[in-house]
C-alpha cells in the first residue's frame, strides 16, 4: 500500500506552518518553476531546495521515495515520448519539472492534516458564496482529489505487481486498461458512499 498523501506527524517548522500558507506557497512555487525552468541545469537549484525542505520536515528518505514511486511509470512514458519528439533536454526539463511539482505537493500533504487543508480551502472559498458557489463542496472536491492520488497510485502498483507475479513483460496497453477499469470502479464506489451520506442532496 502506498503512503502517498498521508500525513506524517512531526513538530518541524513546516508541520507547524498554517495549512493555507503552505497550500498557497506550494501553488505559487509550482507555477513559478513551470514558467522558469527552461534548461536542465535549472532543475538542480530547485531540486536542492526541495530536498532541503524534506530535510527540514524530517521526512524519512524511504517515505520520500515512496511518494514518487507511482509517478515513475508515467515519467518513463512521457520522457521517452518527449525524447523522440523534442530531444533529451526537453524530455529532462519536462520530467524534472513534473517530478519537482509532485514532490512539493507531496510535502504539503505529508506535513498537513487533511482536516486543516479542508478548513483552509473552505475559508478561502467563502467569498465565492456570493456567486452561488458552496465553499464546503469546493473543499470536499479538492480534498477528495488529493485523496484520490494515493488511491490511483495503489491501483497502478497493484496492477504492476500482478503482471510481475505472472512473469509478464511491460505493455502500455496491458497497464492502462486495468488501471482505468480499477479507477472507474473506485470512483463508482466512492460516489455511492457519498450519495449514501447525502452529499449529492
Amino acid at each position: 500500500m502506498t503512503t502517498f498523501g498521508l500525513y506524517h506527524p512531526g513538530t518541524s517548522p513546516l508541520h507547524r506552518a498554517a495549512a493555507g500558507s503552505k497550500l498557497l506557497a506550494a501553488a505559487v512555487s509550482i507555477v513559478a518553476l513551470t514558467l522558469w525552468i527552461r534548461q536542465p541545469w535549472q532543475l538542480l537549484p530547485v531540486g536542492a531546495v526541495v530536498v532541503a525542505a524534506y530535510g527540514v520536515a524530517r521526512i524519512p528518505v524511504r517515505l520520500a521515495f515512496v511518494q514518487l514511486r507511482p509517478l515513475l511509470w508515467m515519467l518513463a512514458f512521457v520522457g521517452a515520448f518527449q525524447w523522440l519528439v523534442a530531444g533529451w533536454q526537453r524530455a529532462l526539463v519536462i520530467c524534472g519539472t513534473l517530478l519537482l511539482a509532485v514532490s512539493l505537493a507531496a510535502l504539503v500533504t505529508l506535513t498537513t492534516r487533511t482536516t486543516d487543508m479542508l478548513d483552509a480551502i473552505v475559508t478561502a472559498a467563502r467569498p465565492l458564496r456570493r456567486v452561488g458557489v458552496d465553499p464546503d463542496r469546493v473543499g470536499l472536491v479538492l480534498v477528495m482529489t488529493i485523496r484520490c492520488i494515493p488511491l490511483l497510485g495503489e491501483i497502478v502498483t497493484r496492477v504492476t505487481d500482478a503482471r510481475k507475479a505472472r512473469g509478464l513483460g511491460f505493455s502500455l496497453r496491458a497497464l492502462v486498461v486495468p488501471v482505468v477499469v480499477g479507477a472507474l470502479m473506485t470512483a463508482e464506489a466512492m460516489g455511492e458512499a457519498l450519495a449514501a451520506r447525502g452529499v449529492d442532496d
